[in-house]
């Protein structure tokens, strides 16, 4: 159960980060509120996630699950530039999360 939080955790680590785009600054209120609110979820959860798991262990998986998922959508949504090198270096963060999952146990 506490790689299902951490899981989602991570989404939620993108959702604020994401939003920190919308919020301009954190000049806009709404986006701004809603950004603190998926930052503040996302705190809460990896808090529950590491009663039971590795900080470290954690922690990394947290912040590789953000990094995929906000630069992802940085390319989706913000049309950032896109090329094999980033790709590649995504896609080692990716390799790193499912490492880190099967060290652990994977429980």
């Amino acid at each position: 159960m506490s790689w299902k939080i951490l899981v989602v955790a991570g989404l939620f680590e993108i959702a604020w980060a994401v939003g920190l785009e919308y919020s301009d600054g954190l000049s806009k209120f709404w986006p701004s509120a809603a950004t603190v609110v998926a930052l503040v979820v996302s705190m809460v959860l990896l808090a529950k996630a590491i009663e039971t798991l590795p900080v470290g262990t954690a922690y990394a998986v947290w912040t590789g699950i953000g990094a995929v998922g906000t630069a992802t959508l940085g390319v989706v949504i913000f049309d950032e530039p896109t090329d094999l090198l980033r790709v590649g270096c995504i896609g080692l963060i990716v390799v790193g999360i499912v490492g880190l999952h099967l060290s652990s146990g994977g429980h």
